[in-house]
């Protein structure tokens, strides 16, 4: 049933059947724990937003938004993905609003480990770059959020994205430049 599966799903679901969303997030359940953890990958036992959490919390924000859009289990996947980041992101607003204060930790653009609790600010700054690279090319954020906070390969992003493993390759680099442009000027 997977590959059936979520795409039919999803196309149920744009034609107004009311439990193929549910359905569809049963497929691929483990998947997006996987990409939960991977969002989470690093931030160590016992804080409040663990994987199942983080899926349970992107359930909810896709249900209620406009999800019938979705055409199929890529772009399912990838915007479960940008739903992650953006509860990643709030998670570290409330996180920094709790503690009002505490250094920023550099960290390098290359890596994928984030720390919610210890890079709340990190998280912020960052997410605040990505939305003014948002404003001079959507798909470098794209870019560099399928490859960042999802972790996808090339390979994955040019499949997620509709475009070429070259175009991700360049576009990546580009990101990379301009996001540390941009946050040189803002930890500077």
């Amino acid at each position: 049933m997977a590959e059936r599966s979520v795409t039919e799903l999803l196309e149920a679901h744009r034609l107004g059947q009311s439990d193929a969303l549910d359905k569809a997030f049963e497929v691929v359940y483990d998947e997006l724990r996987k990409l939960a953890h991977f969002h989470l990958k690093g931030q160590g036992p016992g804080k409040t937003l663990n994987t199942t959490s983080l899926v349970h919390e992107v359930y909810l924000k896709i249900a209620r938004s406009d999800s019938t859009s979705v055409e199929d289990r890529v772009h399912f996947m990838a915007l479960s993905s940008r739903a992650m980041r953006q509860v990643v992101v709030d998670y570290a607003r409330t996180r920094c609003a709790a503690k009002r204060g505490g250094g920023a930790m550099k960290v390098s653009l290359d890596t994928n480990l984030l720390k919610v609790d210890d890079q709340a600010e990190w998280i912020l700054t960052i997410d605040s770059a990505l939305s003014q690279i948002r404003d001079i090319d959507p798909r470098l954020e794209q870019v560099f959020e399928c490859r960042y906070f999802a972790g996808f390969s090339e390979d994955e992003t040019a499949e997620a994205l509709g475009v070429s493993v070259r175009t991700v390759q360049r576009d990546w680099q580009r990101s990379k430049a301009w996001l540390r442009e941009a946050l040189a000027e803002n930890l500077g």
